[in-house]
């Protein structure tokens, strides 16, 4: 019997979460990317774990990434087209295992909704190629945007400060 609530309260809880998490933040269905590639072309620029994560939509292990312990002051770009992503200011210790911004570069990400492990997610992709860079949660810093962009150190490059 308590088996049967629990699975019932998860059946309900699970699709309000997912709605919550996913207000105002659809992709525009009309973006033109700047760079555009066939999966072939991908494949000879990026690894193959490079590849898995930025044009198959996957994620890398919890505390694996070089990036997710990294502190350097510079900018993150995308792995796949080099175009800047983050800011360093706007990256924080989320605890999660993966590099954590509370913001992006205005205009470099945009959002599509995914459904890959059954429930509703704010995906986030590159705006100038759509190669999948993580995904945005609503539980970051109340004191800045509130957003957690959880973002695969594999999908980045980072250009450090000229003074470093």
């Amino acid at each position: 019997m308590i088996k049967m609530k629990t699975f019932l309260a998860l059946i309900i809880f699970i699709p309000i979460i997912s709605c919550s998490q996913n207000k105002n933040y659809n992709l525009n269905k009309n973006h033109v990317f700047k760079i555009i590639k066939s999966d072939k072309e991908w494949k000879k620029i990026l690894t193959k774990e490079e590849y898995k994560i930025l044009r198959k939509s996957g994620t890398e292990r919890a505390f694996t990434g070089q990036y997710n312990y990294f502190e350097k002051k510079g900018v993150y770009n995308c792995k796949a087209c080099n175009s800047a992503v983050y800011n360093s200011e706007n990256k924080y210790d989320s605890g999660t295992g993966w590099p954590s911004f509370d913001k992006a570069i205005k205009n470099s990400i945009l959002y599509q909704i995914d459904y890959k492990i059954g429930y509703a997610r704010n995906e986030i992709i590159c705006s100038q190629c759509g190669s999948h860079l993580g995904h945005m949660f609503k539980d970051g810093p109340k004191n800045t945007t509130g957003e957690r962009h959880c973002i695969n150190s594999l999908a980045l490059n980072f250009k450090p400060k000229n003074d470093e």
